[in-house]
């Protein structure tokens, strides 16, 4: 039969898929597949040389050998998380905080276990904001997590960050800001990287931590605003001390949520992250997370709980701190070999994660598409711009000439061949600028 040809409508979409954008990674790994030979400084993801193969493969024999856990860890889940899990979560937590967890109001009861720690973030987001309220976040962010929020409609707006992490001085004067506006009702989370944040780097100072939190519960005169403690890095922590959380300075549970993930620290194909937070907000959590999945995978969580109960969960962070410790200094050695001296370019030093921040002369444009990133990809090295990374301020403006590298997925010895291809495209484009 001859096909008949006919006018075929669009789709109606809704309003929150018109909002969503093409995620920028997608891009940026299409790229890295196109050309094997790029060396890849741009992808925020793990060395595949430390994935724990080994130890999971044995974990994963012993679960199977033993019949009454086999049959728990392939059956459903409840939604919440495994609650032997949870209970090891949480004295995971008194570790890292070096407090019990009742300082802090918290009880197993009050962590909820998602599929990967950027799923609470979401489900967070969807439980929390209506289009149009308001998110205070670091200037720049972390891109995926504010794009999603833009699909959800809300507004984002920034602070500046130095040294010190995010200026939450600055928090303080844009909440009574908004106060005297009439907007301050809109505000409903402040979201903050608080450990080596992606994209700098950077870590919130010490003194920093309790201070948010006074300043968050100083303008929750009428409405409860909620801080969004982003730890995915935290215990990628290569030298400096070991911070508290903001969270444990928190002791009814009531304004912070901290989230971590075994992504980062252990190996991110189970795809398992957890939230510590108030009760009603894990309930509201667990209502949207019901609606997604039912619950994270049943396995994946018995394959967690092993590793944190048998030695090879803090095994295996040790091997990644010295692992990454390695890198990073090869990175950072590099940049200080091969990228041109001049007073308008620097970059940060972090003590932890998979991240260094570089800013270059305001006349150089990194963005996607510019001649410099265009030469940056003939030259065979790929970075994420830094305008992914920052939300336009109130005046719509981007910064542009920023760009993040990552050393967590590229191999050691690539490391500086990339820096020194990408330093050859920096002292090009320098030649450019006008004195």
């Amino acid at each position: 039969m001859e096909r008949v040809h006919q006018h075929i409508p669009a789709i109606s979409w809704s309003a929150k898929a018109r909002r969503a954008v093409e995620a920028p990674i997608s891009f940026l790994v299409t790229a890295a597949i196109a050309n094997p030979d790029l060396i890849n400084l741009a992808a925020g993801l793990v060395d595949d040389t430390t994935l724990p193969a080994d130890a999971v493969d044995r974990i994963v024999h012993g679960i199977m050998a033993d019949p009454a856990r086999a049959t728990a860890a392939l059956q459903y889940g409840t939604t919440l998380g495994l609650a032997n899990l949870r209970r090891q979560l949480l004295g995971h937590i008194e570790a890292l905080e070096g407090k019990p967890a009742s300082t802090m109001g918290l009880s197993a009861d009050h962590i909820a276990v998602t599929t990967g720690s950027q799923q609470s973030l979401y489900l967070l987001g969807e439980a929390l904001l209506d289009p149009g309220d308001i998110v205070i976040a670091a200037n720049p962010s972390y891109f995926v997590f504010t794009g999603a929020l833009a699909g959800l409609g809300a507004r984002i707006l920034t602070v500046t960050m130095d040294d010190d992490g995010m200026d939450v001085e600055a928090v303080d004067r844009l909440l009574s800001r908004l106060a005297g506006t009439g907007e301050l009702a809109r505000v409903k989370l402040i979201y903050c990287t608080s450990y080596f944040q992606n994209p700098t780097g950077l870590t919130l100072s010490a003194a920093r931590r309790p201070r948010l939190l006074e300043i968050v519960r100083k303008h929750s005169a009428h409405h409860r605003i909620l801080i969004l403690e982003d730890a995915a890095y935290r215990e990628l922590r290569y030298d400096g001390p070991a911070l508290p959380s903001i969270k444990s300075f928190d002791p009814d549970n009531a304004f912070t949520l901290l989230a971590q993930t075994f992504s980062k620290p252990f190996a991110p194909g189970l795809k398992l992250g957890y939230t510590a937070a108030p009760p009603e907000v894990v309930d509201a959590i667990v209502h949207q997370k019901g609606s997604h999945d039912f619950g994270s995978a049943n396995l994946c969580q018995f394959i967690a709980l092993t590793a944190l109960q048998d030695g090879a969960y803090h095994a295996q962070v040790k091997r990644l701190q010295s692992h990454y410790r390695l890198k990073r200094d090869t990175l950072l050695g590099a940049l200080d070999k091969h990228v041109p001296t001049d007073p308008a370019i620097r970059w940060t030093h972090p003590h932890g994660g998979l991240y260094v921040w570089m800013e270059l002369p305001d006349a150089i444009d990194t963005a996607r598409g510019s001649p410099f990133f265009d030469d940056a990809i003939a030259e065979g090295v790929l970075y994420v711009p830094g305008a992914y990374c920052h939300p336009p301020d109130e005046n719509g403006h981007v910064p542009a000439s920023h760009l993040r590298l990552s050393f967590g997925q590229a191999p050691l010895a690539r490391l500086e061949p990339g820096v020194h291809r990408l330093a050859a495209v920096i002292r090009r484009h320098l030649g450019t600028i006008a004195p």
